[in-house]
């Protein structure tokens, strides 16, 4: 299994959790109530399940209330990506490399 970077990237306006994924970086955006920009993410990264199981790490040395949040958040994500990979094994719907 893959272990992708997951960063926190504050800013005055917004904070994001950012998934390394692929050639361009996902965006979550942890300070706007959005669920149009994490189901965007979300369906990115079933597209990248497809290419195999991977995990994220969160690469963070602030202990704030965003990194507590992001620390959960990801657990949940990997459980999350692990189950669904198993289902697109069971249905062959992974891609063959």
């Amino acid at each position: 299994m893959e272990t992708k970077k997951a960063t926190i990237k504050r800013e005055d306006a917004n904070t994001y959790l950012v998934l390394e994924v692929g050639e361009t970086p996902l965006q979550i955006i942890l300070t706007d109530d959005n669920p149009n920009n994490v189901k965007m993410v979300f369906n990115s990264l079933l597209k990248e399940l497809k290419k195999g199981l991977f995990e994220f790490n969160l690469e963070d040395e602030s202990q704030d209330l965003y990194n507590n949040i992001c620390t959960e958040y990801l657990t949940q994500l990997n459980s999350e990506l692990k189950a669904i990979y198993d289902e697109l094994i069971d249905y062959e719907l992974v891609d063959s490399k």
